[in-house]
């Protein structure tokens, strides 16, 4: 039977102080906040892949391989007297129950939406409790992808009404930029091209949000396939003694085409 999962977390605490003590890991012991970010990182993508694979096994490594970063983390902080791992805990605590009034008080909502839009309420209490201004837009890493970041500030942005009725209306938008794009195009003007591009990309993560669909999710989906595609192609000038170096545009474009019939049910063989 696997313990309580206090007990184990307590352990992993005890394990993590071991690793850090002066007969522990050289390697972890050299360790710093600084030098640890790209492996919380690094983790936090394999957990993403992890429920992308549909694998609960590797769900379940994934995660714990999150929270011992996270485990991590504190522990160079309360080395360095910052806070404890029981002071994150609490906090987290303490801001779940405030931010979920209509579960924890008497306070009632009846969508997520509404749900969403209180919890923005709340944060913008708290900060003015803080003698602080806070932006709507708050709590989006710069760091974060760019698909990915731009869907996250127009949902923010959505939950005060800052949004397009629909995903027709921004499709609307979409079509106006790629306008734009031709504009810039003929100009030659490359800052201009960088910048109408980018306009376009933003709206069409706008489109993909409406729709309820994730863009970055959306677009990793296109890469994979052209990645699949084109080294299907390769395979197949392989099995006829050819290689992409040795053949036309022409040639690799009919390739190219096969393959994609292929995939949808027909096309020739590669042979």
């Amino acid at each position: 039977m696997v313990d309580s999962p206090g007990v184990l977390f307590e352990s992993l605490l005890e394990i993590m102080a071991r690793l850090r003590g002066s007969e522990g890991c050289p390697w972890d012991r050299e360790q710093t906040p600084a030098s640890l970010k790209p492996f919380l990182v690094e983790e936090a993508y394999e957990v993403l892949e992890a429920i992308e694979s549909g694998s609960a096994p590797a769900v379940r490594e994934e995660l714990g391989d999150l929270l011992f970063q996270i485990i991590f983390h504190a522990r160079l902080a309360a080395e360095a007297g910052d806070f404890t791992m029981g002071e994150v805990l609490d906090h987290l605590a303490r801001k779940m129950i405030r931010r979920h009034p209509h579960v924890f008080g008497d306070t009632a909502v009846t969508s997520a939406r509404q749900a969403l839009a209180q919890w923005e309420a709340i944060k913008q209490s708290e900060a003015r409790d803080a003698g602080r201004v806070r932006s709507v837009l708050e709590g989006v890493p710069r760091s974060l992808p760019s698909l990915l970041r731009a869907q996250r500030l127009q949902s923010k942005a959505a939950r005060i009404g800052f949004d397009w009725p629909d995903a027709v209306a921004a499709w609307q938008k979409v079509r106006e930029e790629l306008g734009e794009v031709e504009t810039a195009l003929a100009q030659g003007d490359r800052d201009r091209i960088q910048e109408e591009l980018g306009d376009v990309f933003f709206s069409v993560v706008n489109v993909a949000r409406l729709c309820e669909i994730d863009a970055e999710e959306a677009l990793q989906g296109a890469v994979e396939k052209f990645r699949r595609r084109f080294t299907q192609m390769e395979a197949d000038l392989t099995a006829r003694g050819k290689d992409t170096a040795t053949v036309t545009a022409a040639e690799l474009e009919r390739l190219w085409q096969a393959v994609k019939a292929r995939e949808h049910g027909g096309g020739e063989s590669p042979r």
